[in-house]
């Protein structure tokens, strides 16, 4: 072949190499995710009377007691994005890796009940009812773990706080599930600081107002019941996993929050996955997920 040929191939060989790279590098979009065949849950159980009022049970076939994973899943706390369903394809890998897996529904913004305080006592009331099921489908309780993403990652933190709820708030509860660790992946941890600072990906800071109900409350105690950032030190094992690639939620939220809570005597990890965006973190079928299977199994032991 002569050699401007030759020097041509080899341009073309970088350019197609580059594109393949770039479409590698591509962050996953949740439509990609959704698009994929969805496995079923075993059971979908209501915990309320509202059609949002469930959770989809998924457990593993092994006999014996199950260790347990509460999932919440993401969306901005918004109905018109995607719910339990998201969170189907982990849920999914999990139980075939021997871990029960009880994924919520709760109310969110732009339905009935959904913001505060409905969000939240759903949150709790999911929580609580792993307790009436327990002994039917060999749950072991001791080990509960809850994995949240995105503004699930922000609920899954908030419920390990719970019992640190003031008696003055609508949400406090005696006596909650005690929630043994949390994995938080791109989670929302500290709702005044994604407000302030955060991309606008979620709608803003007219998203975190209307989840934290700030028209109608006092400025000093929207956040006081509301945000894990606020309710330091939560007391149990946490793992923030980020994306380093994330839009979304960057990393640096994260990293924020880690060292508040960790200033507050938190015993707090931070995982930074250099090859993952947002999405990538509940993609089974990413390295990143495989990096957060192994953060969540530690953390049950």
């Amino acid at each position: 072949m002569p050699t401007r040929a030759l020097a041509r191939a080899a341009v073309a060989a970088l350019i197609a190499g580059a594109v393949l790279a770039s479409a590698a590098a591509r962050p996953l979009d949740y439509r990609e995710l959704l698009a994929r065949p969805r496995p079923a849950a075993d059971q979908r159980i209501f915990y309320g009377g509202s059609p949002s009022q469930f959770a989809d049970l998924w457990l593993p076939a092994n006999r014996g007691a199950h260790r347990v994973v509460i999932m919440i899943h993401g969306g901005c706390w918004r109905a018109d994005l995607p719910g339990v369903d998201l969170m189907a394809y982990a849920a999914d890998d999990l139980r075939r890796h021997g871990i029960a897996v009880w994924n919520i529904e709760y109310r969110r913004l732009g339905e009935p009940g959904g913001g505060y305080p409905g969000s939240f006592e759903d949150v709790g009331a999911a929580v609580d009812a792993l307790r009436k099921i327990a002994k039917a489908d060999r749950l072991d309780l001791t080990k509960v773990v809850a994995l949240g993403h995105s503004s699930g990652g922000h609920l899954a933190l908030w419920a390990a706080a719970r019992r640190r709820l003031p008696k003055t708030s609508p949400l406090y509860r005696e006596d909650p599930l005690p929630i043994g660790g949390v994995v938080s992946l791109a989670g929302i941890a500290d709702l005044a600081d994604y407000r302030a600072n955060g991309p606008p990906a979620c709608g803003g800071p007219r998203v975190i107002d209307g989840l934290i109900d700030a028209a109608h409350r006092s400025p000093w105690d929207v956040f006081a019941d509301t945000s894990p950032a606020a309710l330091l030190p939560i007391g149990v094992p946490q793992a923030i996993v980020s994306g380093k690639l994330d839009p979304i939620v960057p990393a640096s939220f994260g990293h924020a929050y880690v060292v508040k809570a960790a200033a507050a005597g938190d015993s707090v990890q931070e995982f930074t996955i250099d090859d993952a965006s947002h999405f990538e973190l509940i993609d089974p079928a990413s390295d990143a997920f495989a990096q957060v299977r192994s953060i969540l199994v530690r953390l049950q032991k």
